[in-house]
């Protein structure tokens, strides 16, 4: 990545929901609605971050079939197994597809690129090392 982006006080609000701090439930809410379309972001890769911890977020519930971190956090690894079979892939490469996905369906790399004047290709060069990076991340919040 070009620019510092950290999103590492994000990955300590799961975290802390995965442990059990269920009041800050809310306060995800309220940031995975603001991460939804990454409009308050300070630059593109940011936003693109921002869109793809929506993302990412919303498909581990999707994969697990659970709205709840603290549940999700107490998978064990053989009902993990199942959940790979069931979704036709494993977890990371699940989560990490559907945000290439969605930016390239939705013509992301585009809107972005206007929004901040950029080359389209400077967004697009950026799209599999931020998935893996988000991925990453809520894969360590979960583990």
């Amino acid at each position: 990545m070009s620019d510092q982006i950290e999103f590492s006080s994000f990955f300590r609000l799961l975290n802390s929901i995965k442990e059990g701090e269920s009041e800050k439930i809310s306060l995800l809410d309220e940031k995975m609605e603001k991460f939804k379309s990454g409009d308050q972001s300070k630059s593109y890769l940011e936003q693109l971050g921002c869109i793809y911890l929506f993302i990412g977020i919303t498909e581990l519930y999707n994969f697990t079939n659970k709205k709840d971190l603290y549940s999700i956090g107490l998978i064990q690894k053989e009902e993990w197994s199942d959940l790979s079979i069931k979704n036709k892939e494993d977890l990371p490469v699940f989560i990490a597809n559907k945000m290439i996905r969605y930016v390239k369906e939705n013509k992301k790399t585009k809107e972005i690129a206007k929004k901040w004047n950029v080359r389209e290709g400077e967004i697009k060069k950026h799209i599999t090392p931020m998935a893996r990076y988000i991925t990453e991340g809520i894969i360590d919040v979960i583990e």
